[in-house]
């Protein structure tokens, strides 16, 4: 069944598609009378079929609503180094699929990939797309966001807002099994880029309550690694 998300609340049972919306559903090839899933901003999933549809345009009608049950009960943010050419359009894609919640890029010592801001505001724009494509797939709850890309330090510091922070990191730490315990609510994950991180890095992230963490003793790739993290914590927090 197709997926889509509103962007505004559904108030009463005629909903109309425009845009992008409109355009993947003729992409599909869905005809009157076919079923369909619309997700609106407050996790309200509505069953509808389809009622028409034009050039730039579709209808639906609303048959039945009921919360999304979709959504993993753990708020995972991933604080990503940018790694080196489109690695991070498959990050993106695959961490949505996963379960994660927000993505925030950020710039460190060993990133190789460094964008001028012009360049990074369209590669986030792309990223974004490619997480509302991941989030329809998948059949989420919601559309994860993918923020601004930051610096290592602004990471670190916003990341005291989570009640746990895992720092990914080559040079060892504990298993992930150990350290969530107590069902943290919300998670920070660090992974490095290709380089990985600089001790000086490790540090400032431990210093500021990040927990070292390890993936075992293989040395994972950086599109890997984001992937392998993600799915131990959505096994050991019970949303696998």
């Amino acid at each position: 069944m197709a997926w889509f998300f509103s962007e505004t609340e559904i108030l009463n049972d005629n909903y109309l598609f425009s845009g992008d919306a409109a355009k993947h559903i003729r992409v599909l090839r869905l005809r009157e009378g076919e079923p369909l899933t619309i997700v609106t901003p407050s996790g309200e999933q509505c069953e509808a079929v389809l009622t028409g549809s034009a050039a730039d345009a579709a209808s639906a009608r609303i048959v039945s609503r009921r919360p999304c049950e979709n959504e993993p009960d753990v708020f995972v943010t991933l604080y990503q180094a940018l790694p080196k050419g489109d690695k991070m359009d498959f990050i993106v894609q695959k961490c949505v699929e996963l379960g994660v919640s927000r993505i925030v890029p950020m710039l460190t010592a060993r990133c190789v990939s460094r964008p001028d801001a012009k360049a990074l505001t369209k590669k986030r724009d792309r990223w974004q797309k490619i997480a509302l494509q991941a989030a329809m797939q998948s059949r989420r709850g919601i559309i994860p966001t993918v923020e601004d890309c930051v610096s290592f330090a602004q990471a670190t510091e916003a990341a005291q807002a989570n009640d746990r922070n895992l720092f990914f990191y080559e040079m060892g730490g504990a298993s992930v099994r150990t350290l969530l315990t107590g069902k943290p609510k919300t998670v920070g994950m660090f992974i490095g880029s290709e380089g990985g991180f600089e001790e000086a890095e490790a540090a400032r992230a431990i210093a500021q309550g990040a927990q070292a963490a390890t993936l075992g003793k293989r040395i994972l790739r950086a599109e890997t690694a984001p992937l392998a993290a993600l799915s131990i914590i959505m096994y050991q927090t019970d949303n696998f």
